[in-house]
Parts: C-alpha cells; structure tokens; sequence
C-alpha cells in the first residue's frame, strides 16, 4: 500500500538488537509497521534502511526515534543509555538528519510509550497518567495536562531506579536493590533461575525443562497454569505494587498504565501489583487512581514516537 498524502509521520523504537517502525497519518491512523534486527556496529546504516522502507508506505514530513537512555531534546543528544553503543551516543542525530535528508526528533522510549498511551490508548480519556514499561528494563513517564513533565535534568519518571530491597542485588545505575533488579525482564529470569538451583520442588516446573527462558516464557507457562511460573510472577507482580503505591502516595495521579513485555502475562501480574498498591497506598489516593494495562501493544512506543514528532509538527 501507498499513501498519497504527504502529512505523514514514522515512529521508532530502538531496542536490545531490534527496532520497530510506523507510519500515522496525520489524524493519527496506523498506516504501517515494520520490524527489523540490527547490530550495534550498523545502528546507523540499520536505522537508516528501516526508514527507506516505511518511506516506500508513504511520504514522511519527520520521524521520532524513541530509544532506551535519557535525551536532551532541546541539545538532541543522548545523555545517558545502556541499550546503544556508545560510538551512536552523541551523533545519531546529526548523522540519521544527513543520511535520510528527514528530520529526527530523539526522546526517550517510556516517553514515547506514555504519550502514545496518552492520545490513542488506555490514557486517552485522562488528563494526567504516569507510564511504566516493564521490559528488558524498567522505565516511567509522567504526563501532566497532556504534556510530558520530565523535570529539571529530563530524568523525571525513572521508576525502575526506585530502591525496592535495600539488601538486593546491584544495579546497573550504581545503587543496589532497585525496582529493576527485581522486576525487569532480565532480572526476572535471573530470580526464576536462582529458586530453580536451590529449590528441588521447583523442578517439576516446565521452565527447568528449558535451557534458555525468557520473561516471555514465564508468562506463557503462567498462563499455563505452572504453578512455579505464577508464583514467581506474584512475586515480581508485589514489588512493582510497592513502587506504584509510592507514585500513587507522591502524586495522586489519575491513571498509572503498566506496559512492556511483562504485562503479557495479563492477570497474573496485574492483579498482585494492584492488591499491593492498595495494601501500600493511603487510600483516598489510591481510590481516585485507576491502574490499567497499556492498550498500544508492541507498537506502542514507536507509534507514541510517531504521534509526538506530529505534534510537534503542527
């Protein structure tokens, strides 16, 4: 399919090897979208033909690439970020400008996230949302009167640095304990690895049948009905309920939406955060906030990034 108009706009997301585009119109409909793997040493040159390829769906006006580190939009520069080499940190900008002759817009992935989330998903009737993705890592957003609020050093929403054990294990930000460390998809393996060592009666569990398991692959058994796979998600599902109802407590927003890959698994995480975010809130501010699913699925973040570089746009 191609699209006449020339009002079009590409979102995408950089992940751990792997990137997903979209095309929006400019009311906001999904055209297309694309998926692709890169290598960190081609992150440019993959970039770059992962956007010739959504131009082939239409005529793009901009793109916004979402990735995984901390932006300083007004500089477009990375700041900060474990999930690009660092030789692409400080010139992806200028160097995907001049390989596609587009403009770029860079803003970091749970930014996106929220934003998509906030104007054609599970926040779209809400005036204010805080967003956390639960993926390979953990990140939040927080949107106030329909505008991202990213603080006075663009760091603001950084939930999965919130220190949850303060006896746990290191985190990759110098701090022990964090949110991530428990509940990250990564981390999450890890957890389910180190009980399935030590504790015999977890063998019966399908994931010890299985060399290498993923986040993924716990949900999948969860859903199951394994019984391992679900408590360990009910475990996972009770830390991200402390970190909720500490935002919850901090700002009484209107809606926390949960995302990422974690949140395959429905219920069984769903429901073991809220019952701990009620326990952990005060409860006026728990009663006036709803915590709800992400509704974007895996396109969320690249069409939030698409949807952002629009409004800019206009």
């Amino acid at each position: 399919m191609t699209v006449n108009s020339k009002n079009n706009f590409a979102g995408i997301e950089v992940a751990m090897r792997t990137m997903r585009g979209v095309v929006i119109s400019e009311a906001g409909e999904t055209l297309a979208s694309r998926e692709a793997n890169y290598e960190p040493e081609n992150l440019i040159s993959a970039i770059t033909d992962l956007t010739a390829g959504l131009r082939e769906v239409a005529d793009l006006k901009s793109v916004g690439l979402a990735i995984p580190g901390l932006v300083n939009r007004e500089t477009d520069r990375v700041l900060y970020s474990t999930g690009l080499p660092f030789t692409a940190q400080d010139h992806i900008h200028a160097e995907l400008m001049q390989a596609t002759g587009l403009r770029f817009e860079l803003e970091n992935d749970a930014n996106a996230a929220a934003y998509g989330e906030y104007k054609a998903g599970a926040g779209r009737d809400a005036r204010d949302i805080f967003y956390i993705g639960i993926g390979d890592a953990i990140g939040g957003a927080i949107i106030l009167d329909g505008k991202l609020w990213t603080g006075a050093s663009g760091c603001a929403g950084e939930i999965g640095h919130i220190t949850i054990n303060t006896d746990g294990a290191e985190c990759i930000c110098g701090n022990v304990g964090c949110l991530e460390t428990v509940a990250s998809g990564p981390n999450l393996v890890r957890r389910a690895r180190e009980r399935l060592n030590r504790d015999s009666t977890s063998s019966l569990s399908r994931l010890a049948m299985q060399e290498d398991f993923t986040a993924g692959d716990v949900a999948l058994e969860a859903r199951n009905g394994d019984d391992f796979s679900v408590m360990m998600l009910e475990r996972t599902g009770r830390s991200i309920g402390i970190a909720v109802a500490s935002m919850i407590n901090l700002l009484s927003i209107e809606r926390i939406i949960l995302g990422g890959t974690i949140m395959e698994a429905g219920d069984l995480i769903l429901l073991p955060i809220v019952a701990e975010a009620r326990k952990r809130s005060f409860q006026p501010c728990f009663e006036a906030t709803k915590i709800v699913p992400a509704q974007l699925g895996v396109d969320g973040v690249a069409i939030g990034a698409a949807l952002l570089v629009r409004d800019a746009d206009i």
